[in-house]
């Protein structure tokens, strides 16, 4: 027991050793309350990360600056943090760049860049800021080239574009980790950046071990679990933004992948209330929800360079509620584009649930010809039909006859389902899905 308090005392006054700090820059905690720690006597920009000594004087604990308040920091935890008062804290450094290169390919990481696949530290080459390099409003190419992802009834009916924002709005249970996985596997993109943040450990591994080897070699996973600190959550999908951005400059087509967009913001929340900001709709500060559109304009084309970010990202429904949700109606308002999943579509057994009706690509008429625009929107017309009759036609109300496109509709309504429908293990190359489509739809 004595050789390991040596050691661990050793390893503590190593770490010390590595970090630069004069007799100002240390600083003493006076205050712990809650998520929420105030330290004087050093000073810190927001973002940078502090050293704390526990009480037991062989441990410390690492929190993140999230405010100040006059010559007070205030920090939050990253980790369990048996602070006493007076413990010493000093400034570990400057938090605020990214480390990238080709090694990040097919690895997993968590929220600070450290490896958590069991493969031996990363060799990266270089550096890019946390919070990116924003293009200008200018720079920015318009998204005509369409994307094919090898889901059927989006490359068909919500077809995306290249560089384009979508948000894959779900609630629990109706199929959205099964949606991202085929898109993570059949999506034509150079590289492909996930991030999986508030998610349960399990579904962490889960998902990335229905991903073929192929997928995982040109991928790299930025992996947040639930039970993480608010700030490294909030931290894990800043980098994967930077990561991205990193490859859009290589001139490289990036599909980023956000899982979710949801729990990024009450992350951001817990961050906002315990910095004191005033809380507004459904608690949510403003902060929390000023993070989804600087999250979104990170993404898209790069007229110069040529690379572009197309972004999917998850918004959970709280309560299948699509009305007065703040994350799902400013996720809305500021992206491209939605894929709606359903409750009742996944009870019929019918997956990918998307709600065809409620779903939307505000790209798709730019990057589809005159005849693939005219049979969506056939098709879109025979579901409606169906959907819309649906109860009539179980109770007996509506008589064959009265009706004649509602006939065809219901006679080809099995035709209109199985189209929809699309096994886990299944992929369907573009040109075949848009034949199919012209087949049955592309004509009156």
């Amino acid at each position: 027991m004595k050789h390991f308090a040596l050691r661990a005392a050793g390893d503590i006054r190593a770490r010390l050793a590595r970090v630069d700090f004069a007799p100002s820059r240390a600083g003493r905690v006076v205050a712990c309350e809650g998520l929420l720690m105030q330290v004087e006597g050093l000073e810190a920009a927001v973002g940078a990360l502090v050293e704390i000594e526990l009480g037991d004087g062989l441990a410390i604990a690492e929190a993140e600056v999230i405010g100040f308040r006059a010559d007070r920091l205030l920090l939050m935890a990253l980790g369990p943090a048996h602070v006493a008062p007076g413990a010493p804290a000093w400034l570990r450094g400057r938090a605020d760049r990214v480390r990238v290169g080709p090694a990040l390919f097919g690895r997993v990481t968590g929220a600070r860049g450290e490896p958590l696949d069991g493969r031996g530290p990363l060799r990266t080459l270089d550096n890019w800021p946390l919070a990116g390099r924003p293009l200008p409003a200018l720079d920015r190419a318009e998204v005509t080239q369409a994307l094919p992802t090898g889901v059927r009834a989006i490359d068909t009916l919500l077809t995306l574009g290249r560089g384009q924002r979508v948000g894959l709005i779900a609630g629990s249970g109706v199929g959205k980790s099964v949606l991202m996985q085929q898109l993570a596997r059949g999506a034509e993109a150079d590289s492909v950046v996930i991030a999986l943040v508030g998610e349960r450990g399990r579904e962490i591994g889960a998902f990335l071990g229905q991903l073929p080897a192929a997928a995982l070699a040109r991928a790299h996973v930025v992996a947040v679990p639930a039970d993480a600190a608010a700030p490294l959550r909030v931290r894990g999908v800043l980098r994967a933004f930077a990561i991205a951005e990193w490859l859009r400059s290589e001139g490289r087509h990036v599909l980023l992948i956000v899982d979710s967009l949801t729990r990024v913001a009450h992350a951001q929340r817990e961050i906002g209330l315990a910095a004191g900001e005033p809380p507004g709709r459904r608690g949510y500060p403003p902060s929390a929800l000023d993070l989804i559109p600087r999250l979104v304009e990170r993404a898209g084309n790069d007229r110069a360079g040529g690379g572009a970010i197309t972004a999917l990202m998850t918004v959970l429904a709280d309560g299948d509620d699509l009305v007065s949700d703040p994350v799902v109606d400013t996720a809305r308002g500021v992206l491209d584009g939605h894929i709606l999943l359903d409750r009742a579509i996944a009870g019929r057994g019918r997956f990918p649930a998307i709600d065809l009706s409620q779903s939307l690509s505000r790209t798709m008429a730019d990057c589809a010809d005159p005849a693939h625009l005219a049979a969506a929107a056939r098709f879109r017309r025979e579901l409606t039909l169906v959907e819309g009759n649906r109860d009539l036609v179980a109770m007996g109300a509506y008589s064959r006859g009265q009706d004649p496109k509602l006939d065809r509709a219901l006679d080809r309504a099995d035709l209109l389902e199985s189209f929809l429908a699309q096994a886990q293990a299944e992929r369907f190359g573009f040109a075949d899905s848009l034949s199919a489509l012209l087949a049955e739809w592309g004509g009156e």
